[in-house]
């Protein structure tokens, strides 16, 4: 409905200077003189020509009287005509001025043509220039209108998009249904939502995983452990080299087991390495906006960050602040302090809740894989957004801190300064 409004706004204006540009353009000047009020000015004048020190204009028009020798003998105004070779040039009326039955002067009877079209011309540019005003306070109006209904709806959804493809899906999209992308919106949340569950389904499986293969090398390593132990005593009490040479066999292949057991035991940790992280310079203007990106809820309030190069990958340090401000909202909501000061090399940024903070023994584990604290039981989740963001803080050459904090839980995160490294 705005944008229609725009547009007829627009046309309207546009017709309006049409309208008026042909109005101009065959408009008549009114070129001729009124001969009634000529005659009168010219009997006006005869009769007083003798006293024209005491005449009075009796018409509307304007004229100048000069006497035989070209002298001014009256004029309705100055600026007019003073002799018959200016009048000429102006196209003003002349007409001789008898008395007596002789001429004694001429009256130039001033053209007032080049007045009226330049007052015609005036009118015409003052309209065209207000009409011109409000073309451009239309369409400056109409920009805004797009900026705000189509380009930051789409930068908006854009950002949404990187952070989904970048693995971040717990900040919802807002629903905004008054601009043109307002439809998608919801479905493209619901997206989100539907992705984040088959993330956690797949955690889950993952830790499933995990599990079954812990029990399972428990399971296969006791019965590796009896074996090899009887080997070793086999190995002991054999009597000659051959019977030896086969208990040292078994217990090659024993120990060969433990080994491979253990390397499946650690291969579920080895999937981390395939997120690519890019650190480049970056100024720490960015870093407020990625903060207050990643405070959504607005529970924080962000301070000024001291000017300096960073160096980051943009779209992780995103993530690392989205997983530290995500785990704030879920396990405690309370407000969140945030400070940011330098530290050598270094930038750090310090999150900290009002949630009480973690026990002393579960502390360390925070930033370990499927690692999550005793007061998280009944709230979704995978235990891995402080391990990956761990990993990427070190990948961009920086360190995650987890401590506890004068009120609850504080998260540092220490970002290296562009030319340390």
């Amino acid at each position: 409905m705005k944008k229609h409004l725009f547009l007829i706004s627009l046309l309207f204006v546009f017709a309006a200077e049409i309208a008026v540009l042909i109005g101009f353009a065959v408009q008549s000047p009114k070129l001729l003189q009124d001969t009634v009020m000529i005659n009168e000015a010219v009997q006006s004048v005869q009769n007083d020509w003798n006293t024209m020190e005491e005449h009075e204009n009796q018409t509307g028009l304007d004229y100048v009287v000069i006497n035989r020798e070209g002298i001014v003998v009256f004029q309705t105004k100055t600026g007019l005509s003073e002799s018959v070779n200016a009048a000429v040039s102006h196209r003003d009326t002349i007409l001789d001025i008898e008395a007596e039955g002789a001429v004694v002067g001429k009256i130039i009877i001033y053209n007032d043509e080049v007045r009226t079209l330049q007052t015609q011309k005036q009118t015409v540019i003052i309209v065209l220039a207000i009409a011109m005003l409000v073309e451009c306070g239309i369409c400056t109006g109409y920009i805004i209108y797009l900026n705000r209904m189509m380009i930051k709806p789409f930068h908006k959804l854009k950002g949404f998009a990187e952070r989904i493809a970048g693995g971040n899906l717990d900040i919802p999209l807002e629903m905004d249904r008054q601009n043109l992308f307002g439809a998608f919106t919801e479905s493209f949340d619901i997206m989100r939502s539907e992705l984040k569950k088959a993330r956690i389904a797949e955690a889950e499986a993952n830790a499933s995983k995990k599990e079954l293969v812990a029990k399972l090398s428990h399971d296969i390593k006791t019965p590796v452990a009896s074996i090899k132990a009887a080997s070793e005593v086999g190995f002991a009490l054999a009597p000659d080299e051959k019977i030896r040479d086969n208990y040292t066999q078994i217990i090659r292949k024993a120990d060969q087991i433990n080994t491979l057991v253990t390397n499946l035991f650690t291969a579920t940790l080895e999937d981390l390495a395939q997120l690519s992280v890019t650190p480049e310079d970056m100024e720490s203007k960015e870093l407020k906006m990625i903060l207050e990106g990643s405070d959504y809820l607005h529970y924080a309030i962000v301070p000024e960050v001291p000017d300096c190069l960073l160096y980051a990958d943009k779209l992780r340090l995103q993530q690392v602040f989205d997983n530290i401000f995500a785990n704030s909202y879920k396990y405690v909501n309370t407000k969140i302090d945030v400070t940011i000061y330098r530290q050598d090399s270094r930038l750090a940024v310090s999150i900290e809740d009002y949630g009480g903070g973690v026990s002393s023994e579960e502390l360390p584990l925070l930033k370990e894989k499927f690692k999550r604290g005793s007061n998280t039981k009944d709230k979704e989740g995978a235990g891995l957004g402080l391990y990956i963001s761990d990993y990427f803080v070190k990948e961009m050459r920086g360190e995650l801190i987890t401590q506890n904090g004068r009120n609850g839980l504080k998260v540092t995160v220490l970002i290296a300064l562009s030319g340390t490294i």
